[in-house]
């Protein structure tokens, strides 16, 4: 693939150069909802690429007549 050859790799430093940047953006009480936010995407993720389940229904389904 191209892309390593362009970017090169990510090592340590310019991993913690993200991170920090990352801190400075959404501050450190936002960090953690986020990073559970991406792991759960993930997770669904590979759940439907696997077909194990079934898909989850919305959340806050509108679909309801509520009368």
């Amino acid at each position: 693939m191209l892309l390593p050859l362009v970017f090169g790799t990510l090592g340590v430093p310019e991993l913690l150069i993200i991170l920090f940047i990352l801190f400075l953006i959404f501050g450190a009480n936002k960090l953690p909802q986020l990073g559970a936010g991406l792991g759960a995407g993930i997770k669904n993720f590979k759940r439907s690429i696997k077909g194990d389940g079934e898909e989850l229904p919305p959340k806050n389904s509108e679909d309801k007549d509520t009368e």
